[in-house]
């Protein structure tokens, strides 16, 4: 085996990363819920042998977790952001080579190095040291079969976070005990497919002709079926591709039944997207509005709304897209029908290109509009930045945000706020 790509994976990411701040959550179970505090996302070990389920609603699961003292945290996504990017530092010191394929999963060029387990192993010691992330390692001469490989890695304690399958009797005592429905990239669709030609593991899927891999699930099959015979067909990504689109789509903490409470929303929707778009150095040049009730919500009147409005010019001016979020509402609020209570709203951006290369009018250097959009976002961001998000925000945005997430149960951003900084008394 010349090549070898690792998989490095968090262990029970958002919980580890709110253990690291509270030594009480070490062994207790623990759930981290999604937006507005609706079903559990990430579980410990002791909650799942609890037989809490993830997505589990929290609450179809309170009596449980009331019954066995489970700790309940909202998702602060702040702080776990902040946590992935010290522990890719870490990484990039073990390697010449990282691609970030999530937030609690990396795959790193491991090519060269002689002890690659011991390698991998001293990695996983750093990483807690330095963080107090336990994490997984998956090695292999392709990135499928060192996803195998990691999977090995978290279920089967005889491997102690590291398998590398640089044997070949290895990885044919491993892929007959992988079922084919959790090979990286084969969905439940092409498993039913699979099924009746007999392929019931990543071992029946490795020896399937390529071909006619090809035939039945396109070309994406059939690179799964030769990176398991370990063709590398899947490259290391450092550099992450351009965006083509981008959005801010949020749960309302409350039902949102008027026009003002809705405009409110997407003007905080469109602000934090006009934040990323600079953050990332682009324009927009068409945004998509909507905005619909909660199909849960049964016996009630059901409306979604949609828009989509070209801008021109393009822009990453959070007051352009704001004004145009509000037309989008004025344009498609429902006439008809009703009362509604919307629960749900959102922006996307589309036709994204580098803000310099975005097409320039006859009159941009005359007017001085860019210069001026350039100055006072530069402002807003700086403030921002130096005093916490949402120090300075637009009118629009408005100052009761009854529509905000819940997030009853969040802990502290420990990293990246002055104030919630953890003090040792």
């Amino acid at each position: 085996m010349t090549r070898a790509v690792a998989i490095s994976d968090s262990a029970n990411f958002y919980v580890s990363a709110e253990r690291i701040f509270d030594p009480s959550l070490k062994t207790v179970p623990v759930i981290v819920l999604s937006n507005n505090d609706g079903c559990a996302v990430a579980r410990s070990d002791e909650a799942k042998a609890l037989g809490i389920e993830m997505g589990a609603p929290l609450h179809l699961i309170r009596d449980k977790v009331e019954a066995h003292g489970v700790r309940v945290f909202s998702s602060n996504y702040t702080l776990y952001g902040d946590i992935s990017r010290r522990v890719v530092e870490v990484y990039e010191t073990f390697s010449p080579r990282v691609e970030v394929y999530s937030i609690d999963e990396s795959f790193l060029d491991f090519d060269g190095f002689r002890d690659r387990e011991a390698h991998a192993q001293a990695m996983r010691k750093q990483v807690q040291l330095q963080v107090g992330i336990p994490v997984r390692v998956g090695i292999g001469p392709t990135k499928t079969l060192a996803k195998c490989a990691n999977e090995a890695a978290k279920r089967n304690p005889i491997f102690k976070g590291v398998l590398d399958l640089a044997d070949r009797s290895v990885t044919d005592w491993l892929l007959p005990r992988i079922p084919v429905g959790d090979v990286w990239g084969v969905g439940k669709r092409t498993c039913a497919r699979l099924a009746p030609l007999g392929i019931h593991t990543a071992a029946d899927l490795r020896d399937m002709p390529p071909r006619q891999a090809r035939s039945l699930g396109s070309v994406v099959l059939e690179r799964t079926v030769r990176e398991l015979q370990g063709e590398p067909c899947l490259s290391l990504e450092t550099a992450p591709p351009p965006r083509k689109g981008m959005a801010v789509t949020r749960s309302a903490g409350a039902p949102m039944r008027d026009r003002e409470t809705v405009v409110s929303a997407l003007a905080a929707h469109a602000t934090r997207a006009a934040e990323k778009l600079r953050q990332h150095g682009l324009v927009a040049g068409a945004m998509t509005v909507f905005y619909h009730t909660s199909r849960f919500s049964t016996g009630k009147p059901q409306h979604t709304a949609s828009r989509t409005v070209k801008l021109t010019p393009m822009t990453s001016d959070a007051r352009d897209l704001v004004r145009a979020a509000r037309a989008c509402v004025e344009a498609s609020w429902p006439q008809r029908g009703g009362p509604y209570a919307f629960a749900k709203s959102g922006v996307l951006l589309d036709e994204l290109v580098a803000e310099a290369d975005r097409p320039r009018s006859l009159f941009d250097a005359e007017d001085g509009r860019e210069a001026r959009s350039r100055a006072v976002m530069q402002a807003l961001d700086a403030v921002n930045a130096r005093f916490g998000k949402k120090t300075m925000v637009l009118g629009s945005e408005g100052t009761g945000r009854a529509w905000a997430m819940r997030a009853e149960y969040r802990s502290p951003r420990y990293t990246t706020r002055i104030s919630d900084l953890p003090v040792v008394r």
